[in-house]
């Protein structure tokens, strides 16, 4: 299995960092990662206080990036965006299971998009590209969507969608749950700091999953001269 980016993206995106890590023996769902839940929404309130996440220059850039494919920032927020918004209004995030809480608490800290799939249910590889527009996108409701033809989206070798306008919408198809019992997690960003920050963001994931699960974990930074993750 492999995860990696279109070459077109990486031209398009030439400030695009993207980070990835493997997580092995995650489905746990009584794993405790209250206290970094805790210490991570923390910093994104801290963040927050006295501006919008729009404010904010990672998310900035992600509208900038949106705004260049064609998609309506205000109308299509890429998911860190989208956390941080609810996150303001309400003070808090819904808990659905561990490893997405951590996830979710991880991107509210960074302001960067974390992506969070079952291995499981990965078909072969997994590639940032454009859609053909053939390709199967199983929404929350049930619904099986298709996305239109150039739309980015997180592509399997069994022609799955498992992520809409590139950062903006997850697919039930892979997510995690209580049978999961590996997990790839990707994070993306493009603003002016973001390799030290995807780094760090990663850094962080990893301690924690090795805190609440005991699982090695290793991030890899891809780059567009080394852009695949094999595993």
């Amino acid at each position: 299995m492999y995860f990696q980016h279109s070459a077109e993206m990486w031209a398009e995106f030439p400030g695009l960092v993207p980070g990835a890590l493997r997580a092995a023996g995650t489905g746990d769902a009584g794993a405790d990662v209250s206290a970094a839940v805790a210490r991570l929404t923390g910093i994104a309130a801290r963040r927050l206080a006295g501006r919008a996440e729009s404010e904010l220059p990672e998310i900035q850039a992600w509208r900038r990036a949106f705004a260049q494919l064609g998609y309506k920032p205000t109308q299509y927020r890429c998911a860190a965006e989208a956390l941080l918004r609810r996150f303001r209004k309400d003070g808090s995030l819904p808990r659905l299971h561990p490893l997405i809480d951590l996830c979710n608490a991880a991107s509210l800290a960074f302001a960067i998009p974390v992506a969070v799939f079952d291995q499981g249910r990965l078909a072969g590889g997994v590639e940032v590209r454009r859609a053909a527009g053939t390709e199967d996108y199983l929404t929350f409701g049930g619904e099986t969507e298709h996305p239109a033809p150039g739309e980015v989206i997180f592509a399997d070798e069994a022609g799955r969608a498992h992520a809409r306008r590139w950062t903006s919408r997850q697919s039930a198809w892979s997510a995690v749950t209580g049978q999961t019992s590996a997990a790839l997690i990707v994070a993306e960003a493009l603003h002016p700091s973001a390799a030290a920050d995807v780094a760090g963001l990663a850094e962080t994931l990893r301690a924690e999953l090795d805190a609440a699960w005991s699982v090695p974990a290793k991030p890899v930074i891809l780059t567009a001269d080394a852009p695949r993750l094999e595993f």
